[in-house]
């Protein structure tokens, strides 16, 4: 009765916990030579993370860096494929960060990236000043939240797998097709050389007309 609606309601609170925690995620294109920044205001004192992964495009490389508000270089990564970067705020203001392109010429890329700022709320209340134990109850949400989170960790995961190894394979099919192409033409053009050649053979060379005069 009154205990089963009790752990329904602590769990439901963990699951949307779980389901709304985060910030901002995004997959932007980049064009080649090309440059995209995101500017993002926060207070002092503020731990912010910032994950990306290319998931398209050339090498699957990418230029990132990111700028305090008194435009300090605080992270600087060159052709990376993925990373992570955590950072506290020590000053107030517009944050920013970028990814570039500008060292590839014709490739354009397709990065995703993860915006976190702040640190996760306790899915109960008081749970970070409570002096008593939790109970068994309490326990098991605390327990299905971080498999929740858990669970969102890799389903992100598999999706960007996922979208890279389709990328790669639709660039592969796209090979394919252009060697199977050429090779027909170069099929075709020594098929009809082959022709003109035995034809050439069994020609039949007339006399040229005309003799002497005596």
């Amino acid at each position: 009765g009154a205990v089963r609606v009790a752990v329904r309601t602590l769990c439901l609170a963990a699951l949307l916990a779980a389901l709304g925690a985060g910030g901002t995620e995004l997959t932007l294109e980049l064009p080649d030579s090309a440059q995209r920044c995101f500017h993002q205001e926060l207070e002092s004192g503020i731990k912010f993370t910032l994950d990306y992964q290319v998931i398209s495009g050339g090498h699957y490389d990418v230029d990132c860096y990111v700028e305090d508000p008194n435009g300090k270089t605080i992270y600087q990564e060159t052709k990376k494929q993925y990373d992570s970067f955590s950072h506290h705020t020590e000053v107030k203001g517009v944050y920013t960060f970028c990814f570039g392109n500008e060292f590839s010429t014709f490739s354009h890329k397709i990065v995703y990236f993860d915006f976190q700022v702040g640190d996760e709320p306790p899915i109960l209340p008081d749970m970070n000043n409570r002096v008593t134990a939790l109970t068994q109850m309490e326990s098991a949400c605390v327990t299905i939240h971080e498999m929740l989170n858990a669970v969102i960790d890799s389903q992100t995961h598999y999706r960007l797998r996922e979208a890279q190894d389709r990328s790669r394979a639709e660039e592969l099919n796209g090979r394919v097709s252009y060697w199977s192409v050429g090779e027909t033409l170069i099929l075709f053009m020594v098929s009809i050389g082959q022709v003109m050649l035995l034809k050439s053979f069994f020609t039949e060379k007339r006399p040229s007309s005309g003799g002497a005069g005596t």
